[in-house]
């Protein structure tokens, strides 16, 4: 009998011994926000999410809620889950695991990549519309739109919801959508939502990391980790080596997805 045989073995033995199953992995999770997760288990966070409970013999569970102000306060920290799929590296809502992956912000513009916008000090943004994501009415918020406005880039620019119509299937799909359509000519889109969904246009797209030039008044490319409530240390220790262990197959469904990895 192999030495992992025997150690399944004996944790299903002391499983059995201490009252049933392993306890589920409990996840809180969007279930409408492609392509990190949907309801029906269909994003890139999903598949991870279903990796790390196959690694740990864990039953996955989600708790399901839109990802707006206030998330962790009314998921995590209220101990309907344990786990978050994806926050910035450092976040001091949460005690945060080993970054899985890093990505950036991206230009999504149509056709090749020869003729792509790739900085924000390129001559052609200033007569071209420009579509950004927003979260709010102001426009100051977006790291696009500080760098655009410092350079005297304004009157051009389009702003888009980051968070979409939730209404529809896919909201955050509208500002590559109007890219492809050619209601305005580039975009600067979070990579993962700007890989995503330009590989689903009718037409042939462009998406290129922003090179941020100087002086950048934001950054544009974040390490993302998973959260977990900031007492719980023996899940973030947990993850993390599931983290290092599947570091392979997480990096293959995050390129399966087109997200733009630095």
């Amino acid at each position: 009998m192999c030495s992992a045989f025997r150690t399944m073995v004996a944790v299903v033995a002391l499983s059995a011994l201490v009252g049933g199953a392993p306890p589920p992995l409990r996840v809180c999770s969007d279930p409408n926000n492609m392509p990190f997760s949907n309801r029906a288990g269909d994003g890139f966070e999903n598949r991870i999410a279903e990796l790390i409970a196959r690694d740990l013999h864990r039953p996955l569970e989600y708790f399901w809620s839109p990802q707006r102000r206030g998330f962790i306060r009314t998921t995590l920290d209220a101990g309907r889950c344990d786990l978050v799929m994806a926050v910035p590296e450092r976040s001091e809502r949460v005690l945060t695991t080993r970054s899985y992956y890093r990505s950036a912000y991206a230009f999504v513009s149509r056709g090749g990549r020869s003729r792509a916008i790739r900085s924000f000090d390129d001559a052609r943004l200033r007569n071209l519309v420009v579509g950004i994501q927003v979260t709010g009415d102001d426009y100051n918020n977006p790291p696009a739109a500080q760098a655009l406005a410092s350079r005297g880039i304004v009157s051009n620019v389009r702003g888009y919801m980051v968070y979409g119509d939730y209404s529809k299937p896919d909201p955050q799909r509208a500002i590559v959508d109007a890219v492809a359509s050619g209601a305005i000519d580039v975009a600067v889109v979070w990579g993962p939502t700007a890989g995503y969904f330009a590989r689903h246009q009718p037409v042939p797209m462009a998406v290129t990391p922003v090179a941020a030039g100087a002086p950048a008044t934001s950054p544009f490319d974040f390490a993302i980790a998973m959260g977990v409530r900031r007492d719980d240390r023996t899940l973030q220790q947990t993850i993390d080596g599931v983290l290092v262990r599947r570091r392979a197959d997480i990096r293959r469904v995050l390129a399966g997805f087109g997200v733009p990895l630095l």
